[in-house]
């Protein structure tokens, strides 16, 4: 889901309108045509097409006699039925509906659907011309992004494509179906398709002859109408803001003929119903507009109707709205005066997916009524209102739905009738006229049945396994995330942070000498923001930071080793310090002060952020205090943005302070002094459009009142870094081909951050997972030619032989080794035996759930004893056969069950999106294994923040459950900092390469986040391959992409699909594919959250655990919630469906999005995942060995095997995880990870070190 943004705005209520309303548009120039949507996407695509440059080797193929969201449109003269199913189209004949008003003809009338379009490529959203002579299509064909097509029709039994021995076919059909084994037997090998090949493939996939009408390689395309001319078409082209769900609006394309080969320009089209701004907007926020006009048919010659959202009137899209107060209305608008009227509101219960009848008097729409779905007729020239049938699935305005509120539906020729799919079958609801002329229900409606084969080819579901094992018990472990990069004077060392430890490195050598770690008064605190000092090159300064205290300064001298602690500061969190440039050893210090913030807490020490200045003495080597006292410490006004990376450092020794944030380089001038409003003068060096941080070597001036100049400004955009020699102050620096920069020059080969100046501006440095690279800037000269002609990557096929690089090596202990220290040391032992076993845990008279089954159940083991040597299962015996060796450590589980550590494979917390910038012990981690989560998998996250801080939970620093995650969102939406278009091969490993390199071993997955190509997806998917990565998408949104995610093979699509209740035709696609499923009941697609039910039905506030354990106001912003009916929740169909696709061979996994109140919400995603019909035993291996298996980490854990790591779940005595209320998993005795063993109720630690509590900071008042 697009949670990269606040999840709720308030609901609007509009009232119920009396009349119809009519509104004069503005007919002068519209914010619309002032607009240009001309930033996205930065580069274009290169060619590819996704029918052969990506490989499918398996073939699935099944009968179906229902299938999910079938859009469908009748033909106009012969009547036949034409539908779209998992992404192929399909057609019925007439006859198939005009027998069954006979009963004894319905019984029988069964017929087979002739596949019409069939292959690789997405096919959907079906419409005929008004002469019935052609159809237009939706498909993402070649490119990978949904166009529109056109193509000829000649009656539904002559297209069939796959005839059996008595039907109709072409001898070039029959020879293309002849071929057609070798021919994707040679695709598959990778042998380039020739010109035959590709049209006997044309031929069998139905699209031979077809021709584009829209040429979009970014935004998409859906849902197009004729014209009555048969000319051109409406459709709704999509567009994403810096969110990635899609608003509306209707465009008006040409249709081409048939005959010749037809180009159509990209972008062509003309906008003839765009979205409308809220008050206050103007035309520069146009493209920040969420919501749009869908579902565009004409009325008549010069009218066109629609469908929008009138709920999200702020221009922000919501969710979880309100269905029964209505969020669509249905909207008429004249294209020749511009007047625009509401033919439908939105109260009651919503109107949505107008279809007009054929005589276009009568408008058919659904909407929302009680506990029912409805469709209803609406007499044009009367205005009267009639329920024609109740029969219809629930729709889908509740969500962002480019698929459609609910599928498209037709009258008949004769308009006697609607075709209309509801509950997976396809339907006619007889009309007749009434006395009024108006058109109403007649008789019960009747089902059309039909029988499909669905033919689907595959590609491999990404699959690999990472050896976690052998990364855990090794003595040491790597870190390969590292952050706060600073840089001496002369660029020949450079200080860091390492998962919160300072070291400097010596730069450049052969072979590079070994990172040191600096001096520190507090080995054991975690510490940040380093620095060096100018002039006094043997001292560094950085922050040290505890969960009670907040933040101290430390001085360290590297060659006495000495550490000096600063005084003199008040409480509070303190980071990027800085010494004045100046002689001598009396000094000004600067820092920036910060308020609360998530994992700190905001109720200490919150006032008066920003900038502070002091002074203070340098540390003498022949002092004998290890005490530094900051003295006059001022507050500086300035325009800093606390919520923004940034970095200050003194210019003009200490006359000034140069501040350099994310999309802007400044400085403060201290020298002049603050005015009469207490304001100081600031001066801009450097800007980003779409930076993410800028650094700048600096010219300055002698004498204080001097100006100071930005040097060469370097700057990351799109994760690499780049230099631009000259630039204006007041114009962003910016990377785009065509509008880039003049003289911009790319670094980085494959992304870069942290960078940073040596203090003399000649070299610039930047990290990239384990790898220190730097440039000298002179030497880009010798790239200057090349840099002038490369318009798209500036250089960087030159430059890179100028990078110089050394890998940087930081390691520290493994949990597991130190987990045996410690145990050794706790025991105490004095014999050579008992310390042989003080590593021995066991937890003996238990009920023991190994989870090894992959059936429907499992047998425990009763009165059985789990052994753990080490950090690791040794054994899990039967009582009788347990045999204790001397030393080691047995706790009577008194008939409890065990079971292993849980996994949250769609997990969230704020530090891994760079919530605040302190190493503080993390409540949220303590409370996911508070609750049995002891393996979390973030997808999406910030890269190198969360590697770090997975080093943090490793190295023991912090608590926490084993860590794992895709990294940064690989994102299709136009957020400058997250987007990528991944238009080659190139692009896309360095995507990923980017990922892998900062996690090292522990990183394999990565998030493709709703990328609108499918090239740029499958490009990611192969070199995913080379890397040994799994895939998980954003799912939700859109039905249409996460059907091709499947079939392309991502390992799991995230979040639910968006239609609750799915049938045959996609229960078996993806059950069969080897896709899992993460469906999120908390945050569920298509109607009220989960988390809206437990806010309800729990007293989260009070729950004494969750007091314990996380921040009360957390429990208050959910104090009061709001009763919803129960078929609001769509969760429960969509558990339901997930359990349908378990039985048929579906993994599906607990994900908890990280939902408020942690941990708890886990619970109850894993009772919500057992509603639809799994038993407690499934659930629980949906929490265990299936969410290890996808992850490729079950050879390490997901079940109480031995010689697996040693996490498990010990329940309470007197509560049956196989037959009781799963709810009750919540109530855990001891968690345990990797052999270490907590209390749950207090998480202080039982073993090896029994009563030892990490502290956290303050967050509460009581």
């Amino acid at each position: 889901m697009n949670f990269e943004h606040p999840r709720r705005s308030p609901w609007s209520l509009f009232p119920a309108q009396r009349s119809t309303k009519i509104v004069r548009e503005n007919l002068a120039l519209s914010p619309a045509d002032k607009w240009k949507d001309d930033v996205w996407p930065i580069r274009p695509p290169t060619p590819w097409d996704i029918s052969t440059d990506f490989p499918y080797p398996r073939v699935l193929e099944y009968d179906v006699q229902e299938g999910t969201w079938l859009r469908l449109d009748v033909n106009p003269k012969s009547g036949d039925i034409i539908f779209d199913m998992a992404g192929d189209i399909y057609c019925l004949p007439s006859e198939s509906y005009i027998r069954v008003r006979d009963s004894q003809a319905r019984a029988s009338n069964v017929v087979f659907a002739h596949p019409v379009l069939l292959g690789v490529p997405h096919d959907s959203d079906p419409h005929f011309s008004p002469e019935g002579d052609r159809f237009v299509f939706r498909s993402d064909a070649e490119l990978g992004v949904e166009n529109i097509w056109v193509r000829k029709w000649v009656g539904c039994v002559l297209e069939n494509l796959r005839p059996d021995e008595h039907g109709i076919v072409s001898d070039e059909l029959r020879e293309a179906l002849a071929m057609k084994v070798e021919d994707e037997s040679m695709l598959v090998r990778g042998v380039k398709e020739n010109p035959e090949r590709k049209r006997r493939r044309l031929l069998r996939e139905g699209r031979h002859g077809a021709q584009r009408i829209t040429n979009e390689t970014y935004r998409w395309v859906s849902d197009a109408r004729f014209h009555p001319s048969g000319s051109k078409v409406i459709a709704t082209k999509w567009y994403t803001s810096e969110r990635s769900l899609g608003a509306g609006e209707g465009w008006q394309y040409d249709v081409p003929s048939l005959s010749g080969n037809y180009q159509v320009e990209v972008g062509a089209g003309k906008r003839i119903v765009g979205r409308t701004l809220p008050p206050g907007w103007s035309s520069e926020d146009y493209g920040n507009q969420q919501i749009g006009p869908e579902q565009l048919i004409w009325r008549g010659e010069d009218a066109v109707i629609y469908a929008k959202n009138v709920r999200d009137s702020n221009g922000v899209f919501t969710y979880s709205k309100d269905v029964h107060k209505g969020i669509y209305a249905i909207f008429s608008t004249n294209l020749t005066t511009g007047k625009t009227e509401t033919l439908v509101p939105a109260f009651p219960g919503g109107a949505s997916r107008p279809e007009l009848s054929r005589d276009g008097k009568t408008l058919a729409f659904v909407r929302r009524i009680r506990d029912k779905e409805a469709l209803v007729l609406k007499d044009l020239e009367t205005g009267t209102l009639h329920d024609a049938w109740y029969g219809l699935t629930y729709d889908l305005s509740t969500v962002s739905a480019p698929m459609g509120t609910y599928p498209s539906f037709a009258f008949t020729p004769s308009d006697d009738g609607i075709i209309i799919w509801a509950d997976g079958k396809i339907h006619i609801v007889y009309l007749s006229v009434n006395g009024r002329g108006e058109k109403v229900a007649a008789g019960d409606p009747a089902m059309i049945g039909f029988t499909a084969h669905i033919e689907k080819r595959l590609a491999e579901t990404r699959r690999s396994v990472t050896d976690l094992l052998t990364l855990e018990t090794q003595e040491r472990q790597r870190v390969h995330a590292f952050e706060g990069l600073k840089v001496d004077a002369v660029g020949a060392r450079a200080i860091f942070q390492a998962a919160g430890v300072t070291y400097v490195q010596r730069v450049g050598g052969s072979p590079s000498a070994d990172a040191e770690k600096v001096p520190v008064l507090h080995a054991d605190a975690p510490y940040y923001s380093p620095t060096f000092i100018h002039g006094a090159d043997d001292l560094v300064l950085h922050a040290r930071w505890s969960n009670i205290n907040f933040t101290t300064l430390e001085f360290a001298n590297l060659t006495s080793g000495t550490a000096y602690e600063v005084r003199g500061l008040p409480l509070g969190r303190y980071y990027s310090p800085a010494v004045c440039e100046c002689v001598g050893n009396r000094r000004k210090i600067a820092f920036v002060k910060t308020a609360g913030d998530v994992l700190t807490g905001n109720v200490v020490a919150t006032a008066n952020p920003g900038i502070y200045v002091g002074d203070f003495t340098l540390p003498s080597p022949d002092s004998s205090d290890n005490i530094v006292v900051i003295e006059h410490l001022r507050f500086v006004p300035s325009e800093i943005d606390l919520d923004d990376k940034l970095d200050i450092r003194f210019v003009q020794k200490n006359a000034k302070i140069l501040v350099q944030q994310g999309r802007r380089a400044f400085v403060v001038d201290l020298a002049a002094g603050p005015d009469a409003f207490g304001e100081y003068v600031h001066q801009d060096l450097a800007q980003g459009k779409m930076s993410t941080q800028i650094a700048v070597s600096t010219q300055e001036e002698a004498g204080s009142g001097k100006a100071v100049k930005a040097g060469v400004v370097a700057f990351t955009e799109r994760y690499h870094v780049y230099v631009v020699s000259k630039s204006l102050p007041d114009v962003p620096v910016w990377t785009k081909p065509g509008n880039a920069t003049r003289g911009v020059a790319r670094l980085s080969l494959d992304g870069g951050h942290d960078i940073a100046w040596s203090r003399d501006g000649k070299r610039l440095f930047w990290f990239l997972g384990p790898y220190l690279h730097s440039i000298e800037i002179s030497k880009l000269d010798q790239c200057s030619s090349e840099i002038a002609k490369d318009g798209d990557t500036f250089g960087i096929a030159c430059i890179v032989k100028l990078l110089q690089y050394q890998e940087v090596l930081v390691d520290y202990p493994t949990d597991i080794q130190r987990l045996k220290e410690e145990a050794l040391i706790s025991h105490r032992r004095t014999s050579a035996s008992s310390a042989a076993n003080a590593d021995v845990l066991i937890i003996a008279n238990a009920t023991i759930l190994t989870i090894e089954d992959e059936t429907v159940a499992e047998v425990p083991i009763r009165g059985g004893a789990l052994v753990t040597r080490g950090g690791l299962i040794e054994q899990v015996v039967e009582g009788h056969n347990l045999r204790v060796p001397e030393g080691a450590t047995v706790i009577d589980a008194q008939g409890g069950f065990i079971v292993p550590g849980f996994i949250d494979v769609h997990a969230h917390w704020a530090s891994a999106s760079g919530e605040g910038p302190y190493p503080a012990s993390s409540w949220e981690h303590q409370a996911f294994l508070a609750y049995g989560v002891t393996t979390v998998h973030n997808p999406s996250t910030d890269t190198v923040i969360t590697f770090a801080e997975r080093s943090r939970i490793e190295s023991g620093q912090i608590i926490g459950p084993r860590v794992f995650h895709t990294g940064t969102i690989i994102y299709g939406a136009g957020n400058a900092e997250y987007h990528q278009d991944i238009v080659d091969d190139a692009e896309a490993y360095s995507a990923l390469l980017r990922i892998k390199v900062e996690g090292g071993p522990a990183s394999f997955s990565y998030k493709n986040y709703n990328l609108p190509s499918r090239a740029a997806r499958q490009r990611l998917l192969l070199n995913a391959r080379n890397l040994s990565m799994l895939c998980v998408p954003e799912g939700g949104m859109n039905l249409d992409w996460d059907l091709t995610y499947i079939v392309d093979g991502m390992t799991t699509v995230e979040h639910s699909i968006p239609v609750p209740k799915l049938y045959d035709d996609i229960l078996t696609l993806f059950a069969k594919s080897g896709t899992g499923s993460t469906p999120t009941h908390i945050v569920n697609y298509g109607g009220a959250w989960g988390e809206q039910l437990v806010w309800a039905t729990e007293d989260v506030p009070n729950d004494p655990k969750l007091r314990r354990f996380l921040p009360h106001d957390h429990l208050e912003d959910i104090s009061e919630s709001t009763a919803r009916p129960f078929n609001s929740f769509a969760l429960f169909n969509t558990s339901a469906s997930t359990a349908n696709m378990v039985h048929k061979g579906l993994r599906a996994h607990i994900g908890a999005h990280g939902e408020n109140p942690i941990g708890l919400n886990y619970h109850a995603e894993m009772w919500f995942t057992k509603q639809g019909g799994l038993s407690n035993y499934e659930v629980l291996r949906a929490a265990t060995s299936d969410a290890a298996d996808t992850l490729g980490l079950l050879p390490s854990l997901g079940s109480l095997t031995p010689g697996k790591l040693a996490d498990f779940l010990v329940y309470p005595p007197g509560f049956d995880l196989l037959q009781d209320d799963i709810r009750g998993s919540r109530s855990i005795r001891y968690v345990a990870r990797g052999g270490r063993l907590w209390d749950a109720e207090t998480m202080r630690e039982e073993w090896p070190n029994k009563g030892r509590k990490q502290a956290l900071p303050p967050l509460n008042e009581d």
